[in-house]
């Protein structure tokens, strides 16, 4: 659905009135996916200079046991939504609606979020495909139970998240199946086994589709920081809150790993994942809304990604749809024509750049003319 124009006073309401940092986080998440898109960061790894390839790794998720950047922008994107959901149920709450109506528009949107998973997956393929493994496929999850008991005490809904987490870590430890009762091995575990079932095949992706189940703390914990961010404690208290929390979640999270209790791995989503990309979640938002919302510092900057945050989940389907693919035929004989001496590997850096640059233009664009697609 687009927002109509009348929904928004002027650009600077528009900034004004929300906590800037959330909307800024969720816009460089976003940014960054758009990069990968463009497959920007892939290219990094073959150019001939150490940081520029030690780049292209931490833009790259981890072959298993460990965690780099890129590991994270998924939990962030997945954290911040749930840190939106205090504030739009507040806003829509003050527009009149009713517990009724927001549980109805909250089950709506999961569901289309869910379709729209499912969707990126059948495109290209010959048959309709099931799974959970992308963000909008999982994030149809997390967010519809994130906001089920977004209305609980903080003592529930941590409680609630370190449960399912527990649980999720015992299932893998003592899951009884031959072939798949190997809990942190690729492939020979619980995750690999629910992904046959739903797959209907007998060796099918290394990522797991029951991650939707403990990436509900991402979703869940961001509600509790949303909710913080609302509170009238100073913003010294919120700080401190968020840096406690996000500390301790990192110290639960490599502490388990390193001591050899559970491995940190992105891509079954394991308790000690979950604890270490939630604590850098939340010091991440803790950090942005240090810089942009208490100290005034990066508030002009940050516009640039606040316009991509604005449409993320339609900038998100468009270059998943093939937006980045076409642009990038569009650009490639130009770059080549003109910038072929550079090189190879330069050229397709250029091509990556430009494709990048266009989708951004893209958000702009709709942010200056007020075009919001929301779900």
């Amino acid at each position: 659905m687009v927002s109509p124009a009348k929904s928004v006073q002027n650009q600077g309401a528009l900034l004004g009135e929300r906590v800037t940092s959330i909307d800024f986080f969720r816009g460089l998440t976003m940014f960054l996916l758009i990069g990968e898109s463009t497959h920007l960061f892939g290219h990094f790894e073959h150019v001939n200079n150490g940081f520029i390839q030690f780049l292209g790794i931490q833009l790259s998720h981890h072959e298993w046991n460990g965690l780099r950047f890129w590991d994270l922008i998924q939990p962030f994107f997945m954290f911040i939504v749930g840190v939106a959901i205090p504030f739009a149920v507040s806003n829509r709450k003050k527009k009149g609606d009713t517990d009724q109506t927001l549980l109805q528009h909250a089950v709506k949107r999961s569901l289309i979020l869910l379709l729209l998973g499912w969707i990126i997956y059948c495109s290209g393929s010959d048959k309709i495909v099931f799974k959970l493994q992308n963000v909008l496929a999982q994030l149809s999850v997390t967010y519809l139970v994130a906001f089920l008991i977004q209305g609980k005490s903080v003592s529930f809904q941590l409680t609630f998240t370190v449960v399912v987490l527990l649980f999720i870590d015992l299932a893998y430890r003592f899951f009884p199946v031959e072939g798949f009762n190997h809990p942190w091995e690729a492939y020979h575990n619980l995750g690999a086994w629910v992904n046959t079932k739903i797959e209907g095949t007998d060796k099918t992706s290394i990522w797991a589709s029951l991650n939707a189940i403990p990436t509900i703390a991402h979703t869940v914990w961001g509600v509790l920081c949303g909710k913080l961010l609302m509170s009238n404690k100073t913003s010294a208290q919120k700080i401190k809150v968020m840096v406690l929390a996000g500390v301790s979640c990192l110290a639960i999270g490599f502490g388990l790993d390193l001591s050899g209790v559970t491995p940190i791995i992105k891509k079954i989503a394991t308790s000690s994942f979950v604890f270490a990309s939630g604590g850098w979640s939340i010091l991440a938002l803790c950090f942005s809304y240090w810089l942009i919302d208490v100290k005034k510092n990066f508030a002009s900057g940050s516009k640039m990604f606040i316009v991509v945050g604005m449409n993320c989940i339609f900038i998100y389907l468009l270059f998943e749809f093939g937006g980045a693919s076409i642009l990038s035929e569009v650009f490639k004989p130009i770059v080549n024509s003109f910038f072929g001496w550079t090189g190879e590997i330069m050229s397709k850096i250029l091509i990556s750049l430009s494709v990048w640059a266009s989708l951004w233009y893209v958000c702009y664009w709709m942010f200056r003319n007020k075009i919001f697609i929301k779900i």
